[in-house]
């Protein structure tokens, strides 16, 4: 009935020293132990994402698959019992991912094929990130109307709004992939819907949109496109927020939370609902999740070959922006349902409890509400499940180079200025007439 993240213990010092093996070793050891079956895309996803950063692609892509295949199922049987989700805890459910989990785990297959030299299998995976987003709205009026089925449901189940529709990232990888095929229509609509992505999407695209003449410059032998993709920071973790109810007659009162949900919050900061036949008098507690950023103390990289002068990274995509963007569209529904999960059971303990006490001593009546109230709340935890290790930041580079082999650098830079972390290779392979990407990491 609780989220475990025991497992988790010393790896965000692990990736910031880009130990991406003792990390893995440590998740994997724990498999057993903190990973129950209902969690198997979280450890599907963990060690996708750290076989990943680890340049092994192959492992990355079989446990990435898994985690696709384990969220679409997951989400299909919530679908079938959403009636009786509403009296169980999100916690006893099996983990069916967050949104930007299943949109940027194809992403991340994508960039693994590309490593391995299969361009046509990365265009897969980069088709099945529109296709996803396409299919969002949707998904979730599926499921709220599903909800609001339920015999215990009171209230209409509404998902929030949608506000991701494009993906820069997705988008970028697929304009790639059309250029180096020669489709420049192709990769004109792709660089056009990134640039729809920055006007109807503010609240994801917090910074200017990429300059991509580089990326449109038609070149010819023997110079060279490198493309450098480098990942920064660490995507946000949830954490337990705790509200109370009230009841008064008919009404549930529900307080603790800034937070206007379900549209029904008044000036003194209470959410008031209509619950027929709701009798005075009761209070029981609740947790709900939230979602938070993590600090990255990246504000700057940049790319150097050889001697060169450095190139500055732009920004592409904020994952995490979008992670808590896409949480915000179930956020209203995980509200309702706990809410209605904290009372159905509530009144259920508070009725037999008082039928259990009608005989019984003042002393002990006391005791036995006490310990029916205490029993009810330790069932009500928030669900804090989601993966540890994607990035929060995507930032690009286009350098024109000739044809030839090169040692590069990519720096990592603090808000101060101070060098963070250095990513250095050596025989850096760039070729004419093909896809080269460079890819680098700082999760910090």
């Amino acid at each position: 009935m609780r989220t475990d993240k025991s497992q988790y213990a010393g790896t965000d010092v692990m990736m910031a020293n880009a130990d991406y093996q003792g990390a893995l070793t440590q998740i994997t050891a724990a498999k057993e132990k903190s990973y129950n079956y209902k969690d198997r895309v979280i450890y599907y996803l963990d060690t996708g994402m750290l076989h990943h950063w680890n340049g092994e692609y192959e492992k990355s892509n079989e446990q990435l698959e898994l985690a696709e295949k384990a969220i679409d199922e997951n989400f299909t049987k919530s679908l079938t019992r959403s009636a009786s989700t509403l009296i169980l805890n999100d916690n006893a459910q099996a983990y069916a991912g967050e949104d930007y989990e299943d949109i940027y785990l194809n992403a991340f297959k994508a960039l693994n094929y590309l490593a391995l030299g299969k361009p046509d299998s990365a265009f897969v995976e980069v088709r099945r990130i529109d296709l996803k987003l396409k299919e969002l709205d949707k998904k979730y009026d599926d499921y709220a109307e599903k909800l609001s089925e339920a015999d215990d449901a009171h209230e209409e189940f509404k998902p929030g709004k949608n506000y991701f529709q494009e993906s820069a990232l997705g988008r970028y990888l697929s304009m790639l992939l059309y250029r180096n095929e020669y489709k420049w229509d192709d990769v004109r609509i792709d660089l056009e819907k990134i640039s729809k992505g920055w006007k109807i999407q503010p609240d994801i695209y917090t910074f200017d949109k990429p300059d991509f003449e580089r990326e449109t410059e038609r070149i010819a032998r023997p110079t060279a496109r490198l493309n450098v993709m480098a990942f920064s920071g660490i995507a946000p973790d949830k954490q337990a927020s705790t509200f109370y109810i009230y009841t008064e007659e008919n009404l549930i009162v529900l307080a603790g939370t800034s937070e206007d949900y379900l549209g029904k919050q008044n000036l003194s900061g209470l959410s008031v609902i209509p619950w027929p036949g709701v009798q005075p008098g009761y209070n029981f507690k609740l947790q709900l999740p939230s979602m938070k950023k993590r600090a990255s103390k990246v504000a700057k990289i940049e790319v150097v070959v050889e001697n060169t002068k450095a190139q500055t990274l732009q920004p592409l995509e904020s994952l995490e922006n979008v992670a808590i963007e896409t949480f915000g569209i179930k956020k209203p529904m995980i509200y309702l349902k706990t809410l209605t999960r904290a009372v159905v059971k509530g009144l259920a303990t508070q009725v037999a409890t008082e039928s259990m006490t009608n005989n019984s001593s003042d002393a002990l009546s006391l005791f036995t509400r006490l310990a029916t109230t205490v029993a009810v709340n330790q069932t009500e935890n928030a669900d804090l499940r989601m993966s540890r290790f994607f990035p929060a930041t995507a930032s690009i580079a286009e350098l024109h180079l000739e044809e030839g082999t090169y040692s590069i650098k990519i720096n990592y830079y603090s808000y101060s200025g101070a060098l963070l972390h250095t990513d250095e290779r050596t025989n850096v392979s760039v070729v004419a007439d093909k896809l080269n990407v460079l890819e680098s990491s700082y999760l910090n």
